[in-house]
């Protein structure tokens, strides 16, 4: 609970007895590898905080070709925001490429702690901002960059997962072709 703490009170400071509520609402969990945080054409009904592990969202198109959209690393907020959000059926899929520690709450149960806590509203506020700055980043990059750009910047934000997840996960990640990233790979080895 330290961890969600430090990621909650960073985004905006939470008061005592906030937190002592906001608490209560989460418990632990252990996700194997390969399992689904949540699957396509599900309602999303929890957010998680995963403490430990690699979760990847991604999207599946009717041919059943799989593209990489996020990957989450420790002390992130995982879930199907829109579908919780509208109550509609989730879209984007969250699987764990390793197991996975989390600690997961119910979503209704949050956000009545909206009306309660002005200063746990402004933390729900300022993450759904920082999410769709980081969103709307990663669409100009995919659109104005070029692979070795969109690599660059990959290994920038998540260094230390590289060499812990499989490179097909990669390159779908960055929109190219496993082919296309082992030869920016060796590129880039090569200075």
């Amino acid at each position: 609970m330290t961890e969600l703490y430090k990621y909650l009170n960073s985004i905006s400071p939470l008061q005592d007895e906030t937190w002592r509520r906001v608490k209560g609402l989460f418990t632990e969990k252990t996700l194997a590898k390969g399992d689904y945080f949540i699957n396509e054409r599900q309602q999303a009904r929890q957010i998680g905080f995963l403490t430990s592990g690699i979760i990847r969202a991604f999207y599946r198109n009717n041919e059943g070709l799989e593209y990489n959209k996020h990957f989450f690393v420790a002390h992130n907020i995982v879930g199907g925001y829109s579908s919780l959000v509208t109550s509609t059926p989730n879209k984007i899929i969250q699987q764990t490429l390793s197991e996975c520690q989390l600690l997961v709450a119910n979503y209704s149960e949050i956000t009545k702690l909206y009306d309660i806590f002005p200063d746990f509203e402004r933390v729900g506020r300022r993450l759904a901002e920082l999410y769709f700055v980081a969103k709307e980043q990663r669409e100009i990059e995919i659109v104005l960059l070029n692979a070795d750009e969109r690599y660059l910047i990959f290994r920038k934000e998540y260094p230390q997962i590289e060499q812990q997840i499989p490179q097909y996960h990669i390159a779908s990640y960055l929109g190219i072709t496993p082919t296309q990233l082992s030869r920016i790979r060796r590129k880039f080895c090569e200075k």
